[in-house]
C-alpha cells in the first residue's frame, strides 16, 4: 500500500471531477518543496484526489474541507531558521491522518515534542534504511532493509511524544515514526521519488 493511500480503492480521478460524485481528498501542504507537485501526482495515481495548499492554511480551513488525509511536503529550509515556514499546530488535533515528508516530518516532530538537530552529518542521495518490527507504516510486505532517497541536513533525533520510531539510518535514529492511534506519521526520506523503489 502506498504511504499516501489513506483510504485506498477510491475511483480514478479524471473527467468525473466536474460531476456530483464525492471524492475523498488528500491535502498536500506545500512548504516550498520542489516535489510538492510530484507528491500530489502520486496521490492521484493511488486513485485519491489531491489538492496542494499553502503552509499558511488554518485548522479551521482544513476542517471545513474535511480531507481524508494530510501530507506535509518537504522544503528547502531548516526548521531552526528564523522565519522558517510553520503549520497551525491545531491541525494535528483534528483527527485527520497526517504524513510528514522530510521537512514536514521534522516540523511535525518539533511541534509535537520531538527533537530535531543539526548534527553536521546530513544525508543526500541514496541511503540505506532499516525498518523495525511491529510498525504499520511500512506494512508487512516491504523489505526490512531498503534504499531510500534522502535530502536533509537536520535530523530527527527523537520521535515526537506518543510516536514510535519505526525506521533508522546510520545518521538518523528516527528516520520514520508513527502514532497509529492518533494518525501521525513521518518519514525523513522522500517516498515520492523513483529513487525510493519501495516508496510507492
Amino acid at each position: 500500500m502506498p504511504l499516501w493511500a489513506f483510504e485506498p480503492g477510491r475511483p480514478p480521478v479524471g473527467s468525473e471531477l466536474g460531476s456530483d460524485t464525492h471524492f475523498d481528498t488528500v491535502l498536500v501542504v506545500d512548504f516550498g518543496a520542489q516535489y510538492a507537485q510530484l507528491i500530489a501526482r502520486r496521490v492521484r495515481e493511488a486513485h485519491v484526489y489531491s489538492e496542494i495548499v499553502p503552509h499558511s492554511v488554518t485548522a479551521a480551513e482544513v476542517a471545513e474541507r474535511a480531507p481524508a488525509g494530510i501530507i506535509l511536503s518537504g522544503g528547502p529550509a531548516s526548521v531552526h531558521v528564523e522565519g522558517a515556514p510553520r503549520l497551525d499546530p491545531a491541525i494535528y488535533d483534528l483527527g485527520i491522518p497526517v504524513l510528514g515528508i522530510c521537512y514536514g516530518a521534522q516540523l511535525m516532530a518539533l511541534q509535537l515534542g520531538g527533537q530535531v538537530a543539526n548534527t553536521g552529518r546530513g544525508e543526500y542521495g541514496k541511503t540505506e534504511l532499516t525498518v523495525g518490527d511491529g510498525g504499520v507504516l511500512f506494512g508487512t510486505d516491504q523489505p526490512r532493509t531498503q534504499t531510500v532517497w534522502m535530502s536533509h541536513f537536520d535530523s530527527i533525533t527523537e520521535a515526537p511524544a506518543g510516536c514510535t520510531a519505526v525506521a533508522t539510518t546510520a545518521e538518523v535514529p528516527a528516520a520514520a515514526f508513527e502514532d497509529v492511534e492518533r494518525g501521525r506519521f513521518g518519514v525523513q526520506f522522500h517516498p515520492e521519488v523513483v529513487h525510493t523503489p519501495h516508496g510507492q
